[in-house]
Order: structure tokens, then C-alpha cells, then sequence
């Protein structure tokens, strides 16, 4: 359940993987940066329910293959260099959505069901390019409309949180979204800040935002785990950083170069 590095955590994750990753914080940078050194490839990307840095890092970090997304972006630091060439050059397949309806797939498979219905997507062009997602009556008022979403499942949910403990269940305090990936995928792998041995769930004021060891598949302590980008109540995004990947990652030595740089800094594997 714990590992000694984040490398080793990444390591479980096979090639060709359905990964979801979430949108602007709490995002396992340094498990995301093990897995680009361990060579990982053919990923398809679920965004939850946005992308930023990391899914650009992999993208231009040739990992990936398809990202089912409502948007991603470097946001004030501006757009995703690598996903905007991506899409330009067509090396990559994109599933459009919307934030309710990735939100809506990843509810679907936490319940167990083979699909979500929704109605925001009615008259909009994500049905015109996305032949898995249905049109269909409304079984309870015939002469209405209603879109059926395919459930989302995910091999692995990714994250960072701040807090573990040796029973490898992980406290995410009031990033409940957290615990929707974690039910909805078929494996969850977490870094985080540090271990306790207090367990997690027999604390009253921790257990509400604990998620059980039972949805868990694997835990590895990197401090600082998130940098550049921010884990709530601990450290705050670093925006010169980003703003430095945002020019390099015009270039593959660019991308290289700040790969490197920041291995260096997360003690190489943490």
C-alpha cells in the first residue's frame, strides 16, 4: 500500500491506461513527471473536469493519445501550448465535453450504471461529434428530450493529498470531488504530504473528509508533491514556473529542459 517513492507508484501504471486528473489543484505533479521518466505511453486522459499543466506536460511529453476534456489551459498564465499544437496537428484524438458532463459520466460509473442523462447538452455541436453520447426520448414524457451520457470509468484516479495515514486511507478534507474519482475509478494511486499513524477514521474531525484504504490502491509520501501548482491550505501555485513552461514547452528541449529542472528539485523520484 505505501511506497518508498513516487517512481514506484508510478510504475503501476501500464501503458495505454484511462487516467483521470484532476483540474487545478491538488494534482500529483511529481507522480505525473515519474511517469513520463518510468516511459509511459498511449494514455487516454479524462480531465476533471478541466486540464492544465500536468495533462499539457504528458501531452508534450508524447503519453498521451486521447483527452476527453471540457477545456484545458495554463489559465492566467495562457493557453496549453502542447494541447493547442496537438489538436492543430491532430496527434492526439479529443472527446469534447462540459464540466456537468464529465462530472455526470464519473457519477454514472460511481453508482454502477452504464450511463447518465443530462439535459445541457441539448442543441449543443458535442452531439453532433460525439457519437457515443445518445439522444432519446424521455421515457416518462415521450415528446421530450433527453441526452444519455456514457459512464466514465477510469483505470486510475490520480491526485495529491496532504494527509495519509499507515492504513493507506487518505484524508482530502473538503475536496469531496476527490472522492467521486476515487469511487469512480477502478484504481486510485495517491501521493501526499506525509504518513500518520493515527488512523485517519477513528478521528471525528478527520474522518468526514477521509477517503477509506478500500477505494486505494497504492499511497507515496512527496512532500511538495503538487508544485508548481497548489494544495489547498498548505502551498500556493507558482506562477513564474508555470509561466516559464508556458515558454519552453514551445520546443521538445524546452520541455526537456524543465522536466529536468523540476525532477531535480522533487529530489529526482521523492
Amino acid at each position: 500500500m505505501i511506497k518508498e517513492t513516487s517512481y514506484e507508484l508510478a510504475k503501476e501504471i501500464p501503458s495505454g491506461s484511462k487516467i483521470a486528473i484532476f483540474k487545478d489543484s491538488s494534482v500529483p505533479m511529481t507522480l505525473g513527471l515519474n511517469m513520463i521518466k518510468s516511459g509511459i505511453t498511449d494514455l487516454e486522459i479524462v480531465t476533471v473536469p478541466t486540464g492544465g499543466l500536468l495533462v499539457d506536460l504528458l501531452i508534450g511529453s508524447g503519453c498521451v493519445t486521447s483527452v476527453e476534456t471540457s477545456g484545458v489551459s495554463l489559465g492566467e498564465a495562457g493557453p496549453a501550448p502542447c494541447f493547442t499544437e496537438a489538436i492543430k496537428n491532430g496527434s492526439i484524438t479529443i472527446k469534447d465535453s462540459t464540466c456537468p458532463a464529465i462530472y455526470a459520466g464519473l457519477q454514472a460509473s460511481e453508482k454502477g450504471n452504464p450511463f447518465m442523462p443530462l439535459r445541457g447538452l441539448l442543441g449543443s455541436d458535442i452531439l453532433t461529434h460525439r457519437n457515443d453520447i445518445k439522444e432519446i426520448d424521455n421515457p416518462f414524457l415521450p415528446k421530450e428530450k433527453i441526452v444519455c451520457l456514457p459512464t466514465i470509468k477510469p483505470d486510475f484516479a490520480i491526485f495529491h493529498a496532504p494527509l495519509a495515514d499507515r492504513d493507506g486511507n487518505i484524508y482530502v478534507g473538503i475536496r469531496q470531488e476527490l472522492r467521486l474519482l476515487a469511487h469512480a475509478s477502478a484504481n486510485t494511486l495517491v501521493t501526499v504530504e506525509e504518513v500518520t499513524n493515527l488512523n485517519l477514521l477513528s478521528d471525528p474531525k478527520l474522518a468526514p473528509g477521509t477517503i477509506p484504504a478500500f477505494y486505494i490502491g497504492g499511497v507515496a509520501v512527496a512532500k511538495g508533491g503538487a508544485k508548481p501548482l497548489n494544495l489547498p491550505h498548505h502551498y500556493d501555485s507558482d506562477f513564474q514556473q508555470i509561466a516559464r513552461y508556458a515558454k519552453l514547452a514551445k520546443s521538445e528541449e524546452g520541455i526537456s529542459e524543465w522536466i529536468t529542472q523540476n525532477l531535480i528539485e522533487n529530489n529526482d523520484a521523492n
